[in-house]
């Protein structure tokens, strides 16, 4: 495969091999073969990151951020040049189909890229008049060095999101990526630094979670982000506070998905078919807890049920095939298991429910209707192609049920009334919300959650907050005085 890494981590502008490192298997999950090894970082391979990071950093931070911008630019535009080599190797990495990856992985960190690029010669300071001749200005500086630690799903994306803010704002970036999916941060690493990012400004290094608390417990290390589960973001983010350093924590959901009687069926088919089984369910945002109203849930469910019919189940790399297998047996399992759990709690199977019989880590997309409050697929992520359809009346009493949860990611809400889909869309407690749609992600919007989903927001004008540093300089003109 011509778009495979050559070696397991990249450090200082060039890629960088110790094999004394713990193997670590790459699989791909269409036929559960190794395609891959890589090697765990070593603690060598740690302090040779944050060196590179540390010594390249700061005369980073002192080019205009039209310069910086420029080479992020130039980067998007390698990106774009090759999305087919990059989509291929995503779906090698996650199982997703190429129908999926060539449209919404390297496309999505190319705009990434672009949009930080352009937005870094705009990040200045302020004057602040104090009246008389005294006055304040600020300054926006960068954190110095910056750790991503990625998940599986969005292995190519992730990278982009978390490195091109941070490059941005002059700071310096050690990306971790997910065991499970190592291969495409490295050739993110290797395009940025082909695009004329000096080297040592942003390094990839393989491991797992003792990798990432090296990283995170560095006391050289200023600035940590990551995208991953719940219990995961509860370490990182203990770590991380041990030592002070600014975090972002993209995390979980069991996000709600409300359908009133008034929408258009087929629109809102399409929103919870997107909020449900894109990437095969394997999407922290999505609207798992689907809320219909009663009037129409069973032509919804029809309609539903029809659509799933068509979806194409396969090869990944074919292009017709729309609906790819799980990343990995672990998480098969964790679906399965969720399925069984629904049959046993009495929701009522509508759809799937079953392993395919091929190799890989393949389940039928999955729905269950009757489901209640209170049963465990209805209140736990499960992270699999797994619906859970809940009935409802009054829009007082949804509303209550959507929040009823402890995480806070996403909302979605289907509606021909404009005024009642800004009125409910008010009252979400989410940090993403969706308005007859679900699950866009556009660069230009904040992205994050509320409550156990997560702190802080990746993408927009946003981001830049959270990759940057506010000094402010005082400045007097007039005479000083003391009290002696």
């Amino acid at each position: 495969m011509k778009t495979q890494p050559t070696a397991s981590h990249f450090i200082d502008g060039a890629y960088v091999e110790d094999a004394t490192g713990a193997p670590i298997d790459v699989i791909y999950p269409a036929t559960g073969k190794v395609i891959a090894t890589v090697h765990e970082a070593t603690p060598a391979i740690v302090a040779q990151a944050i060196d590179a990071a540390r010594r390249a950093q700061p005369v980073w931070a002192t080019l205009s951020g039209t310069e910086r911008g420029r080479i992020l630019r130039r980067a998007a535009d390698m990106i774009r040049d090759r999305n087919h080599d990059l989509s291929v190797l995503e779906t090698y990495d996650t199982g997703k189909p190429y129908q999926e990856t060539s449209v919404a992985d390297a496309t999505s960190g190319a705009d990434a890229l672009e949009y930080f690029g352009g937005i870094a010669a705009t990040l200045t300071g302020e004057h602040i008049p104090l009246g008389g001749d005294n006055w304040v200005y600020t300054r926006r500086e960068p954190l110095g060095i910056c750790v991503g630690i990625g998940a599986w799903n969005y292995p190519t994306q992730i990278a982009c999101w978390k490195g091109a803010p941070a490059l941005a704002c002059g700071n310096a970036m050690i990306f971790k990526p997910s065991e499970t999916t190592p291969l495409c941060a490295l050739k993110v690493a290797e395009i940025l630094h082909e695009a004329g990012l000096p080297a040592g400004l942003y390094n990839v290094v393989q491991g797992k979670g003792a990798v990432g608390a090296a990283l995170v417990t560095d006391p050289r290390v200023d600035k940590v982000s990551l995208t991953g589960s719940v219990p995961t973001g509860r370490k990182v983010y203990a770590a991380a506070a041990e030592g002070i350093k600014h975090v972002t924590m993209e995390l979980g959901g069991k996000s709600p998905l409300v359908i009133f009687e008034d929408a258009d069926i087929e629109n809102a088919v399409s929103g919870a078919i997107m909020g449900n089984f894109y990437s095969s369910g394997q999407v922290c945002s999505n609207g798992t807890r689907v809320f219909v109203h009663r009037a129409i849930k069973e032509a919804f469910l029809e309609r539903l049920s029809a659509r799933l019919g068509n979806a194409v189940i396969g090869d990944p790399m074919a292009p017709e095939t729309s609906f790819g297998p799980m990343v990995s047996e672990q998480q098969l399992n964790i679906v399965l298991s969720y399925i069984e759990k629904g049959r046993a709690e009495g929701a009522r199977l509508v759809h799937g429910g079953a392993r395919l019989d091929r190799e890989g880590y393949y389940v039928q997309p999955s729905v269950f209707a009757d489901v209640t409050d209170d049963m465990a697929i209805a209140r736990e992520e499960i992270f699999g192609p797994v619906m859970a359809v809940l009935d409802f009346e009054d829009e007082d009493d949804v509303i209550a049920r959507a929040n009823a949860t402890e995480f806070g990611l996403a909302a979605g809400v289907f509606t021909r009334d404009l005024a009642r889909a800004h009125r409910v869309a008010a009252r979400f407690e989410a940090g993403t919300c969706y308005i007859n749609s679900y699950n866009d992600a556009p660069v230009e919007a904040p992205f994050g959650g509320s409550k156990l989903s997560g702190v802080g927001r990746e993408n927009s004008k946003e981001a830049i907050a959270h990759y940057s540093q506010v000094k402010s300089v005082f400045v007097r003109m007039d005479d000083m005085e003391a009290p002696f």
